[in-house]
């Protein structure tokens, strides 16, 4: 029994895998089904029973390709001590973790197009707008930002930092289009420090 419950997520795991590099290489809508069961070397039965269909494929994608960039984000609260610097460094981190290629186009662009925005809000609020959240109400019980709506600034800021990822992603000068996103996180967060 334990065996084929591993072979069965094996099964899983590979089918997001392929499908997250081909869906991050050519988009959503370019990417044929056919083609993920051809490359994974399964059947078309393999992902109907996993997933049902290549939307609900694309869903594990997107909520695997999340919890990787939460994942990536919560480093920083290990590395860095300082509150304040965790979230100036957390959404600069999340900028340079989705603006690359293997994440924006599923994250950014084809999660509200293939999901829906509601959908997409949903995830998004569970993987990094709870973290966010979370570090901007200690941030105020501590008295570093001034009192007021968490939800409201925890909106505005992963708003900011979605764009500005995507901005950086199609930007030529990665480095130089970096600065210049820590340099606007830097501003709008100075604007609500005590």
């Amino acid at each position: 029994m334990k065996r084929t419950k591993k072979v069965t997520d094996q099964t899983i795991q590979q089918l997001i895998d392929i499908a997250a590099r081909l869906f991050s290489e050519n988009g959503y809508h370019d990417v044929s089904l056919e083609e993920i069961v051809q490359t994974a070397q399964l059947t078309r039965g393999a992902v109907y029973h996993h997933f049902k269909n290549k939307k609900g494929l694309f869903y594990a994608v997107f909520e695997q390709t999340h919890e990787r960039v939460a994942e990536e984000i919560n480093k920083v609260d290990e590395e860095i001590q300082n509150p304040w610097e965790q979230l100036i460094q957390g959404c600069l981190l999340f900028v340079q973790t989705v603006s690359k290629e293997t994440f924006y186009r599923i994250l950014l662009i084809d999660g509200p197009a293939v999901l829906g925005w509601q959908t997409f809000r949903e995830l998004d609020q569970k993987h990094s707008m709870r973290l966010l959240q979370e570090q901007i109400e200690y941030l105020q019980k501590n008295g570093t930002i001034k009192k007021t709506s968490s939800a409201a600034l925890t909106s505005a800021l992963s708003g900011a930092i979605n764009d500005l990822s995507l901005w950086v992603a199609e930007q030529k000068d990665k480095e130089e289009a970096t600065k210049e996103a820590e340099n606007i996180i830097n501003g709008i967060l100075n604007g609500f420090r005590k």
